[in-house]
C-alpha cells in the first residue's frame, strides 16, 4: 500500500481544530514523516499511527510549524524503548538545535539518531524498494520538497504458467529481474512465457511551503499524486507573493504544468474556518484536486 495520511493541514497557528504540517506516507512496510509541526505525536496517537515503524523523517525547513513537534516525538521514542536507528533529513542547522535540546535536559537518547543535513538536490535514500529525492522551492528561508518514488521489478509473475513450467519459487525474483529459466532437463524456459511486464512504480511529491514559481513543475513532473500548498484563496495573490506562499489558482497550475495524476492540497492560512472555496477554486485549474483532511489517508495510484 502507498497512501498519505494528513496528521496536520494548517499553515502557523492551530486554528478550527486543523494542525501545523506533518504527514506519515506510508509504502509497504515503510513509514516515512513528512515535517513535524507543534501537536505531530499527539495526531499520531489519535490515528493510531506506530511511532516505532517511523525510521525517515524529512523536515523541510526550519520554521516552526514545520519542525517544533521533532524534539518531544524524538524524547518520545526514547522513552519507550526504541533502540533501533532513526534517521532524520532536514536543514544542516536542526542538527545544532536538537543536541542542544538534548544537552540541556541531560538526556542521552538510547537509539542511534543519524543527521543527514539537506545539501543538494537529487537522491537522499536509495533502497531496493524506494528512493526519496529532496527538491529546492522558494521560500523566505531555505526549504525542501520531497519525491518518494516506488520502484518495482521490470517484469511480474503469471504463477499460473511459471507452476506449468514446473519453475520452483526460489526462482521466482530472478524472473521478476527477467532471466530465463534451465530447467532440470537442460531445456530454456523464455523469461516472456511465464512473466509479465510490471506497471510502472508510483510516486508522491511533497512540495513544501513555496512562492508559486513555474520551475517547480519540471521537478515534479508526472508524479502520481502531488501535494502543494495553498495558503490562501486566490484574491490573496499579493499577500502569498510577500508572504512566500502560494494561492488556489497557482497550485493547480504547478499540477496542471507538471501534468501529474491527482492533486491534494493543504497549508491552510488560520484565517479560514471553512475550506470549500479552497477546493472549488483550485479543482476550477485543476480538477483532479482533493483537499488534505486531517486523518484521512490519500492512496497514491
Amino acid at each position: 500500500m502507498f497512501g498519505v495520511t494528513i496528521l496536520g493541514n494548517n499553515s502557523a497557528l492551530p486554528a478550527y481544530d486543523r494542525h501545523p504540517s506533518a504527514q506519515i506516507v506510508t509504502l509497504n512496510d515503510q513509514l516515512f514523516l513528512i515535517d513535524c509541526g507543534e501537536g505531530t505525536q499527539m495526531q499520531l496517537a489519535r490515528y493510531k499511527v506506530r511511532r516505532s515503524r517511523i525510521n525517515h523523517i524529512f523536515i523541510s525547513h526550519l520554521h516552526g510549524d514545520h519542525y517544533f513537534g521533532l524534539p518531544g516525538l524524538i524524547t518520545s521514542m526514547g522513552l519507550l524503548g526504541r533502540d533501533h536507528p532513526l534517521h532524520l533529513y532536514a536543514p544542516a542547522p536542526l542538527n545544532d538545535i536538537i543536541q542542544l535540546q538534548l544537552q540541556a535536559a541531560d538526556t542521552v537518547l538510547p537509539f542511534p539518531l543519524h543527521f543527514h543535513p539537506l545539501e543538494g538536490e537529487g537522491v537522499i535514500v536509495e533502497s531496493e524498494k524506494f528512493s526519496v529525492e529532496s527538491f529546492k522551492v522558494v521560500h523566505r528561508i531555505a526549504c525542501w520538497g520531497f519525491i518518494i518514488r516506488e520502484k518495482k521489478k521490470p517484469r511480474r509473475i503469471d504463477r499460473d504458467k511459471a507452476v506449468e513450467y514446473d519453475i520452483p519459487a526460489t526462482f521466482y525474483e530472478r524472473l521478476k529481474e527477467g532471466e530465463d529459466y534451465t530447467a532440470k532437463t537442460g531445456s530454456i524456459v523464455k523469461n516472456e512465457w511465464v512473466t509479465l511486464p510490471n506497471s510502472p512504480g508510483l510516486s508522491y511529491a511533497y512540495c513544501a511551503d513555496t512562492v508559486y514559481t513555474e520551475p517547480i513543475a519540471d521537478k515534479v513532473k508526472n508524479v502520481s499524486l502531488m501535494y502543494h500548498e495553498t495558503t490562501y484563496l486566490k484574491g490573496l495573490e499579493d499577500r502569498a507573493l510577500a508572504r512566500f506562499h502560494s494561492t488556489t489558482e497557482q497550485a493547480g497550475n504547478i499540477a496542471r504544468l507538471a501534468q501529474v495524476n491527482r492533486l491534494l492540497i493543504g497549508h491552510f492560512s488560520s484565517k479560514y474556518e471553512c475550506l470549500n472555496e479552497f477546493l472549488d477554486e483550485t479543482c476550477a485549474v485543476f480538477p483532479d484536486t482533493e483537499l488534505g483532511l486531517e486523518g484521512v489517508t490519500y492512496i497514491v495510484k
